[in-house]
Order: C-alpha cells, then structure tokens, then sequence
C-alpha cells in the first residue's frame, strides 16, 4: 500500500478502535499473527487480535471515554509513526485500580508495519507513568520526583 493509504489506515485504527470501541476493526485490521511491544508495559508483547482485544477492552473499560487525537503522523510503503494524545476519565475498576473519576491526559507514539492491508506489528510508547500519577496511584510530587535535567547548571 502507499503511504498515504498505510496513514489512513492508522487513522481509522484510532477513531474506530480507540474513539468507538469497534473490536471488530481489531479483526479486520490486525494480522492473525502480529505481534505488539510496549502497548501494556515494556515487557509485554501483545500477538494478533486474540491479544489485543482484551487489552483495548479493559483500558477502554476503565477509561469508556477515551479520545485519541492524533497529533502528527507520517510514513512510507510500510512504516507509519502516529504521534498521539489521549484525554480520558477514569470510572472503571477494570485496570485493576478502583475508579477515581479523575481525568487523565496521555501522549504516545505508535509505529506500525503494514503489509497487504493490515498491520503486522507495532510499537507503542506511551506515558503510562503521568496516567498513574494523575489516578493517585503514583505520587506526583516533583520536589521527590527524580529528574536528568539540572536546572542549577548554567547553559
């Protein structure tokens, strides 16, 4: 596929799976043998439809409000990069995390490869520290919070 249909297909992956919930785009959009790095943790690899279904599920059931927007995206032949926010609220236990009804907002990027229609993997880094932080979870006090840039040193 050409660059500018790979882009639309990302782009109809955010609205109808994220914004809509639509899991059988999942189905139609997904490779039966993807695989997926980063969407649930750095150690997780998330394989094909069966995987990520449930994923999108209980993120979605904790946060059913979710709105991806996405900020810039580009690519080729094979490759998009899609970066990306998320403002949702948090009125689901299903993370594992009883409801807070806080709002969060979330930043990621997501690579994917394509072939014949379909995406066949996939890299997703996303903030997934700042969405604890802002459930509680996590304390957000930046007095405590380590830090690489030294803002003493002089420029």
């Amino acid at each position: 596929m050409s660059a500018p249909e790979n882009i639309a297909l990302m782009k109809r992956w955010f609205e109808e799976v994220w914004n809509q919930g639509r899991m059988d785009t999942v189905r139609e959009l997904l490779d039966d043998n993807a695989t997926g790095f980063g969407q649930a943790g750095h150690e997780t690899q998330v394989h094909g439809p069966a995987d990520f279904i449930p994923f999108a599920q209980r993120l979605r059931g904790a946060f059913p409000d979710i709105k991806t927007t996405i900020e810039d995206a580009f690519g080729d032949d094979q490759n998009v990069a899609v970066r990306w926010s998320a403002k949702m609220t948090h009125t689901g236990g299903d993370l594992g995390i009883p409801p807070t009804n806080r709002k969060v907002h979330v930043t990621g990027i997501t690579i994917a490869r394509m072939k014949n229609g379909k995406i066949i993997s996939g890299w997703d880094n996303w903030d997934q520290l700042a969405m604890l932080r802002q459930l509680g979870v996590v304390p957000e006090d930046p007095a405590s919070q380590p830090t690489l840039i030294d803002k003493k040193q002089p420029r």
